[in-house]
């Protein structure tokens, strides 16, 4: 099994919540760098407390991620998309819908010879998807 594992800078937790949103997803857990018990030789400032050491969300039956707010700048790449093959067109409609607002879309969500839905967008986050409905 293969789980994506989306790296932040101070957006993990939003960026999960839209992806739940998105999907309808389950939040199958999330930690808090806070939630760490006390370690001198890794200190948490009060700022960073309420920053994501590590989430776990399902999107499908079958397909979930994971992430966390990292503590170095994050780039975002064109070597890697999230591919989401859903089942239905109002799914793919709903979560599309969701992760264009404020992103950059690629390719249109539409029909294609290979499928009855086929399209990819980049979200406000910077991580690309690409959806696909057989």
């Amino acid at each position: 099994m293969i789980k994506p594992y989306l790296m932040f800078n101070r957006e993990c937790g939003e960026a999960f919540r839209l992806y739940q949103e998105a999907f309808d997803g389950e939040m199958i857990s999330i930690q808090k760098y806070g939630d760490m018990p006390p370690n001198p030789d890794f200190p948490v400032s009060e700022s960073d407390k309420d920053l994501v050491l590590h989430a776990q969300l399902k999107l499908t039956e079958s397909g979930s991620i994971m992430g966390s707010d990292g503590t170095r700048e994050t780039e975002t790449s064109g070597k890697v998309s999230i591919s989401v093959e859903l089942d239905s067109e109002v799914r793919a409609q709903k979560a599309w819908s969701v992760l264009k607002e404020g992103g950059t879309i690629h390719m249109d969500l539409q029909p294609t010879f290979f499928s009855k839905l086929h399209g990819s967008v980049k979200d406000r986050f910077g991580v690309t998807w690409m959806f696909t409905v057989e």
